[in-house]
Formats: structure tokens, sequence, C-alpha cells
């Protein structure tokens, strides 16, 4: 091995590594002080590390991996039942909003949810404000704010957003025209599509749950009893 390739794979080594440590420290922040945005702890992971290598910052999926691994370790207990609490609120949730068509998305559907999360819903509307005055016709307040979301790899657009508050979870709708129920906004952290579900799949999913802990306790009651 030549000097100058023995440079190249140490120094494809050291990026590596700290990637590994960007996307553990940056999970941490996400998981431990509730920031949503992965850019935005990425960003706040390198600078705390001192890591100042552009190279080195993770990909987004990357930090996701690292966020499971973190809640498995450290959230074992905790992050399930806040899970869980926010699915059953989204249920609750969608049916509420059943008007508006609403998908679930995000990180109470793809199982990274912990106490400090939203749930997020796609709702749907031709008419922008007519979410906002269902709200305020049920007596909810809200906070509102624009949502720059990526249709396409190439093209952008602003959409309102709303915040409230119900028993204690937060909710954070999006109000898309009806087309994009055909076309999901792309995902950040894969630039995929983005997963969606309706309220019966969400229910499907509290459903397969709850066999499945059912079906822990019986083998769990059947091996205490030999």
């Amino acid at each position: 091995m030549s000097r100058g390739e023995h440079h190249r794979i140490h120094a494809q080594d050291r990026s590596q590594r700290s990637r590994l440590r960007i996307a553990q420290e940056a999970a941490r922040l996400m998981s431990e002080h509730g920031i949503r945005d992965f850019h935005h702890a990425k960003l706040k992971a390198a600078e705390r590390l001192g890591i100042i290598d552009d190279q080195a910052l993770p990909r987004n999926n990357e930090i996701e991996e690292a966020l499971r691994e973190h809640q498995r370790i450290f959230k074992g207990d905790s992050q399930p039942q806040a899970l869980r609490a926010r699915r059953e609120a989204a249920v609750e949730g969608m049916f509420f909003l059943r008007g508006f068509d609403p998908r679930l998305v995000g990180a109470v559907l793809e199982g990274t949810a912990d106490e400090h999360s939203a749930v997020c819903l796609h709702v749907f509307s031709e008419d922008p404000e007519a979410v906002p005055l269902f709200l305020t016709e049920h007596g909810i307040p809200f906070g509102t704010q624009v949502r720059r979301l990526r249709m396409t790899r190439d093209d952008q657009a602003e959409f309102t957003a709303l915040t409230f508050n119900a028993d204690g979870i937060a909710f954070d709708l999006t109000v898309l025209p009806h087309d994009a129920l055909r076309q999901a906004p792309l995902d950040r952290v894969d630039e995929k599509p983005m997963r969606r579900a309706n309220r019966s799949a969400v229910q499907a999913m509290l459903t397969e749950e709850d066999i499945a802990q059912w079906d822990d306790g019986a083998q769990a009651g059947t091996a205490s009893g030999r």
C-alpha cells in the first residue's frame, strides 16, 4: 500500500467515525431536548463535538437510525408508552378531522415519537381557511405558521400549518390541496414520498401492538408455569 493510499484510507476512517459521533450526539439532542429538525440537530451536534468537517455530517437516515438505538437503550420503557399515547391521540384526532381526509405522518407513524413529539397530520382542503374555521367553530385555540415542503426534488411549495394541544399532546396540521393526496411531499429523511397512514391503518397498528403484547404475556405465563 502506498503512503497516499494509506492516508486516504485513514482519512475515510476518521470521517466515518466523526459521522457516527455526530449522528449519536444529534440523536441524543433530539431525544433529550426535543429538537425535531434533523439539519439543526446535526449542526448543533457537530458544534458541540468541535467537528468542522462538512464531509463528516451524517445523512438524516443515519441520525434516525441512531435515534432509534438511543431510545432503545435509554428510553426502553417511556418511549413506547409515549408513542402509544400519541398513536391513540392520532386516531381520535383523525376522527375529529375526518371531513379533511387526514393522514398521519412523521415520527408517530414511523415509531420514533417520544414525549416531545407532536402528532403530525396532513389534512386536505381546497380552501386554506376551511380548517382554521373548523377549529375556531369548535373552540380550539391554535397557532399558525407557514411550512415549506419539497413536492419534488426540484420544486418546493409553502402551505399553512396549524398547531394546537389536546389533552396534553401537541398536534401539528399541514393543510394541503386535494391533489396532494395522490402525491405526497418528499420526506426529509430519505427524500422519498412521505409515508402516510389513514385512521384505519393507525388503528390497525394499535391492534397489532395489543395482540403482540398479549402474545408476549401469554408466552411469559406459560414459561413461568412450567
